[in-house]
């Protein structure tokens, strides 16, 4: 068995998964190895396991053996194993060093590099795994690298002719379980003569 992971958070008395067997007479439930910690409670009749206590996510993930035994013979059962993964909360939202940013840019050259944004989240694994995107703006005479956070421009600015000033709003976005989080910070981008 391989249950829903749970988090963190999960309070004690909640399920977790339900075991059953194909067999004709009853049989009991318990759980016989794996759990020496004592998260696990199974009721013997149903099969429903439940958690016991507060989880901590270092002790995880634990795999326990469940045991069903013929109701009138011992010595009749079976065995399986159920694998449970606790998932680390998503606690921080990814943070640039500044909210706002500016850059200058000189007027007729070819599409480049503007500035490298890099944010920083306090999460650890793929809760801490940034992309970044562009939400406000003119996305088409800018992009930025999902990855590296950075920003280049994607045309030739003419200083006399266009608007000599754009504002970009910036975010990074964490792969964070149960949700995503995300930061943000502003460019403004002046053209230079």
């Amino acid at each position: 068995y391989q249950p829903a992971p749970l988090s963190v958070k999960t309070l004690p008395d909640t399920f977790v998964v339900q075991i059953s067997v194909l067999y004709q007479a009853p049989v009991l439930y318990s759980i016989v190895s794996g759990d020496e910690k004592g998260y696990f409670f199974i009721h013997p009749s149903t099969g429903i396991v439940k958690t016991t206590k507060t989880l901590k996510p270092e002790d995880f993930p634990v795999t326990f053996n469940v045991r069903a035994t013929d109701s009138s013979h011992a010595s009749i059962f079976n065995e399986v194993a159920v694998n449970v993964e606790v998932l680390v909360e998503n606690y921080f939202s990814p943070v640039f060093p500044s909210a706002l940013i500016e850059e200058r840019l000189e007027e007729n050259l070819p599409a480049t590099q503007i500035v490298h944004l890099k944010a920083q989240d306090n999460d650890t694994g793929r809760n801490g795994l940034l992309t970044y995107g562009i939400l406000t703006g003119d996305g088409l005479k800018f992009r930025i690298n999902e990855t590296t956070g950075i920003l280049y421009s994607t045309v030739s600015f003419d200083y006399e002719e266009e608007p000599t000033e754009y504002q970009l709003v910036i975010y990074a976005e964490d792969d964070g379980i149960p949700e995503k989080k995300r930061g943000y910070c502003t460019v403004v981008i002046k053209i230079t003569d």
